[in-house]
């Protein structure tokens, strides 16, 4: 049973982009003996005009990082193929952040993960998704690290660009959208917990790290980025600007979700764009992060944070929060959290059925699908 608690009129945003500029997509693995010029990105897809694209797939893009970006960008290629990641780049643990540390790269981990999760369903794309995750075995200096982190760096050294590293990737593995980082430049995490010595449970202390902050035995009250005011990626933000739709979460709601709300030049397009706006509401508490959290402290904690952002729909697992991993959810409580941020509050099944806190990609699809053409259509797209 599906159904949608409704909050404000949806405003008819639809932006004339026929003049914007060029953005690309993935057009397949390159052919044999293909010549290959230079850094610059290979196969730009050429700007069509808002009467042609009425009748294209929606332009989305999702913003997270680790396992929930994967599973909303698993379930969203099953939309469109005008599909953009914008990644976060604050990850400082295992492979990441041992080359991070060596070599002063962003972390590629989590840009990996998505450049898997929208590789194609043939045989190519199946191989390169496992072959980018693929991680050595032993104890030397290569024990650890995935195959695809250590593409992804060589890439970064041979062109100086990370933007068109990632999109050489992405033209090798045949995926399915583009993969960008939010930032140029790597991010530290600096959280205030509140009992993170068990001896103190009372006391505030500052935890530096995103690794450090995803077990913290405390309650997380805020997060900020470092350095302060960090550059954003201008691909990252034209994606924001010019999508019709951008989907923040499911993800480590103060890892990986909040991030991109701490960008100034991305937190600003965020709030200016007029795409309509969909947040992914997690499963179930995050030990260590959101531990005892509610459903409505997870929106109000994004409110806390981004009080300008105002979202169009907000999708929560309806068994989650009628007696699952939430408990029985205070659902007219979770329902004002929502219109509080100008939302419709749309209840669904989106978790796999084996028990696990996980979203299932074919029911995550049915349900961006029926928001995406319910809640404020822009055009026929299919």
């Amino acid at each position: 049973m599906t159904g949608y608690v409704p909050g404000r009129q949806f405003q008819n945003r639809t932006a004339d982009r026929s003049g914007a500029p060029a953005r690309s997509t993935g057009t397949g693995r390159p052919r044999s003996g293909a010549a290959r010029t230079g850094p610059s990105r290979p196969h730009p897809a050429p700007r069509t005009s808002q009467a042609a694209r009425n009748n294209q797939a929606p332009r989305i893009t999702a913003l997270g990082g680790g396992q929930g970006l994967s599973a909303s960008l698993s379930a969203l290629r099953r939309l469109t193929s005008d599909l953009t990641a914008v990644v976060t780049v604050a990850d400082d643990g295992g492979s990441s952040g041992r080359l991070r540390e060596e070599l002063g790269v962003l972390p590629p981990g989590d840009l990996r993960k998505a450049l898997a999760a929208l590789c194609g369903d043939d045989d190519w794309g199946r191989t390169w998704s496992e072959v980018i995750q693929q991680r050595f075995t032993g104890t030397g200096e290569l024990g650890g690290h995935a195959v695809g982190n250590l593409l992804i760096v060589a890439l970064w050294e041979k062109l100086g660009d990370p933007v068109a590293a990632l999109d050489w990737v992405g033209r090798l593995l045949n995926v399915q959208g583009r993969v960008l980082p939010m930032s140029a430049v790597p991010l530290d995490i600096e959280a205030v917990v509140r009992g993170h010595d068990p001896a103190f449970p009372a006391e505030l202390a500052a935890v530096r790290g995103q690794a450090n902050v995803a077990v913290t035995s405390g309650t997380v009250q805020s997060v900020r980025l470092l350095p302060d005011e960090p550059p954003a990626v201008p691909e990252a933000v034209t994606a924001v600007r010019e999508a019709d739709w951008v989907v923040l979460g499911p993800g480590s709601w103060f890892t990986s979700v909040l991030p991109h709300l701490l960008v100034p030049e991305l937190a600003k397009a965020l709030v200016e764009t007029r795409a309509r706006r969909l947040l992914t509401l997690n499963l179930a508490p995050q030990p260590g992060e959101t531990e005892g959290f509610t459903p409505q402290r997870h929106l109000d904690v994004i409110a806390d944070h981004a009080p300008d952002l105002a979202v169009d729909a907000i999708l929560v697992d309806e068994r989650a929060v009628t007696g699952g991993a939430f408990g029985q959810a205070d659902l007219a409580g979770l329902e004002k959290a929502a219109e509080r941020m100008g939302a419709a509050l749309v209840l669904g099944r989106v978790a796999r059925t084996d028990g696990t806190p996980r979203h299932d990609p074919e029911l995550l699809a049915a349900a961006y699908d029926r928001i995406f053409r319910t809640h404020g259509r822009i055009g026929p797209w299919r």
